[in-house]
């Protein structure tokens, strides 16, 4: 009997060590610093639902306050545009933007963001999440030493202010415009000017007339930042960013080291993150536009169809030429645009019938 408990008690001492690393693991905190492209107080991006902040604080309050997150607005840490750049090279652990940005780096990551004339909000993440399109990003950013999250979805965007009605092709040539990602390079093909600016630079670029048209998010966030007092021609027609997709991206080697629980804790708050912000928008952009148009005298306008003709194919085009010098993003390409086909012959039986034939 004697021999038993000892026996007995050697083996719970034996289970008692080779249980503590996990339980030492299963109880380590982090403290992370998060760095973004946007202004300080802009909701949606930075504050309030959907936002860099409330992705923080849904970790904090999932994890028991085993991940902490210190946001930091454009500015504050780094510039605006260099935060993805110091989570690559393990400056800081998150930074909060979108893969057009970054766009210099690998021409592949723009597709995750946006594609100019691809799929509404619901066909992109369902490509995203069923049809390869989340494996693809990690898949590009793997060598960028960083992880992505969907974090953030506008929805379709408007193209944009300007300053003059455009009524032809040739009111483009010349025109100064803040524009990020695939459209910037479309439109620089058509003869715009293209200017890359963080939010918090565009209203005084447009107000001083540094710049001569911008494009941002729509109606609620546009008026936020005041771009109405900057220009009165408010263009729809979302050719350029059918639904973006804000990212959040994690030190590749933090995440990989990242307990199993945790890691479906920062997945779960970009989930709901991103959903969180794609609704708030839907919910506020029909009020905001209202109050453009009735207290601000905006003239909502759409393109001409010259001018979107011309979009469309030099979109094709600059699309083609990209796949083609790049394996990488021709396989991102193939894989989005085979998707989108399929995709596209649904949403032309449901969704779009529903649009254009059925409401009332």
């Amino acid at each position: 009997m004697q021999n038993q408990r000892r026996n007995a008690l050697k083996a719970g001492l034996a289970g008692a060590v080779l249980a503590a690393p996990a339980i030492v693991q299963a109880q380590q905190s982090y403290r992370w610093r998060m760095t973004t492209t946007w202004p300080a107080g802009l909701p949606f991006y930075q504050v309030g639902p959907g936002s860099a902040q409330a992705f923080a604080e849904r970790c904090d309050k999932m994890s028991g306050g085993r991940i902490k997150i210190q946001v930091f607005a454009a500015g504050e840490l780094l510039p605006a545009f260099e935060g993805f750049d110091a989570v690559s090279n393990g400056t800081v652990e998150l930074n909060h933007g979108v893969s057009y940005f970054w766009s210099g780096k690998t021409f592949a990551a723009q597709y995750f963001a946006t594609v100019p004339f691809g799929m509404s909000f619901m066909g992109h993440y369902a490509w995203l999440n069923f049809g390869g399109g989340n494996q693809l990003w990690e898949e590009v950013y793997r060598p960028l030493n960083v992880m992505p999250f969907a974090a953030g979805c506008t929805g379709a965007q408007m193209t944009g202010w300007f300053k003059k009605e455009i009524k032809t092709l040739a009111d483009l040539k010349g025109l100064k415009m803040r524009i990020p990602g695939l459209a910037g390079r479309i439109y620089a093909s058509l003869g715009v000017e293209v200017r890359q600016l963080p939010g918090g630079e565009i209203f005084p670029a447009l107000e001083r007339g540094v710049i001569d048209a911008a494009e941002f998010v729509g109606p609620f966030l546009d008026a936020r930042l005041g771009l109405q007092n900057a220009a009165k021609n408010y263009y729809g027609s979302p050719w350029h960013e059918p639904s973006t997709v804000s990212e959040i991206v994690l030190q590749r080697k933090i995440w990989d080291a990242l307990p199993a629980d945790l890691k479906e804790v920062v997945k779960a708050a970009a989930d709901a993150t991103n959903q969180e912000g794609l609704f708030l928008l839907e919910a506020r952009n029909a009020d905001a536009l209202d109050q453009l148009i009735s207290r601000d005298k905006v003239m909502v306008r759409q393109l001409p169809d010259e001018v979107l003709n011309a979009l469309r194919k030099n979109t094709t085009d600059v699309l083609t030429e990209a796949a083609a010098k790049d394996a990488m993003t021709k396989k991102v390409h193939d894989s989005f645009f085979a998707f989108k086909k399929k995709h596209d012959r649904w949403s032309e039986i449901s969704e779009e019938v529903f649009l254009s034939k059925t409401r009332g």
